[in-house]
């Protein structure tokens, strides 16, 4: 028994690996975030394969049957609809109850947005901090508050429709003069990375058309 945990393209459907793309052959079943954009991804390669719906809505509901069915088959894919499984994405779970019944789990390397969104940052990424999609509401300046302390370059992910007021936040609670960098729609065609500061950032987005997945990278304070 065993599950692979498989990234996906996040944008270009070339951002796959040769192997990753053996394994989605190989594997008995794939469980997958959304049946139908994983659909598109196979027959993309030409790969026929059953397909089960894994996501956040029956997670926790139905882990038990995701688990006998791992146990059914000798090898099981996971993937999520772009980069990979666990990352902001559905997978943990899953994967924390693999291993509690003694099933192999390998995840292989691949895309995930935040790494290409730093490296081409320009701010330090020796040492950061990732936290993933910021909370809606409760708990977010608390966060921000305990992130602006931090040296380390801190990398959150964030929706359009929160954008702004995200970015608002952070030049309240950090300085005008912060450095950032937001990255969206990373390795598809509408693919931009706006550098600044935080004020800058606030002015360019209050006049541009927010669209799209965002990765905003901040740079550490210097002590």
């Amino acid at each position: 028994m065993k599950l692979f945990i498989v990234p996906t393209p996040i944008g270009n459907l070339e951002d796959i690996t040769l192997r990753a793309l053996n394994v989605l052959r190989s594997v008995d079943l794939i469980l997958c975030e959304d049946t139908r954009t994983t659909a598109k991804l196979l027959k993309h390669y030409e790969i026929e394969k059953r397909c089960m719906a894994y996501h956040i809505f029956n997670e926790h509901g139905q882990m038990a049957r995701f688990i006998a069915e791992i146990k059914t088959h000798e090898q099981v894919a996971l993937v999520s609809d772009a980069g990979t499984p666990g990352i902001s994405d559905p997978g943990f779970l899953l994967v924390r109850e693999c291993v509690a019944n003694d099933i192999e789990v390998e995840c292989l390397p691949g895309a995930t947005a935040f790494v290409p969104a730093l490296v081409q940052s320009g701010l330090p990424c020796s040492s950061f901090y990732f936290y993933g999609f910021l909370p809606h509401k409760k708990g977010k300046e608390t966060l921000l508050k305990r992130v602006a302390g931090m040296e380390e370059t801190v990398v959150f992910y964030e929706s359009p429709h929160r954008l702004l007021k995200s970015l608002q936040k952070m030049m309240e609670i950090m300085g005008p003069d912060r450095k950032v960098s937001v990255s969206k729609e990373i390795s598809k065609i509408y693919a931009h990375t706006f550098r600044g500061t935080l004020s800058e950032a606030v002015a360019y987005f209050s006049q541009s058309e927010v669209k799209g997945e965002f990765v905003i990278i901040i740079e550490g304070i210097e002590n």
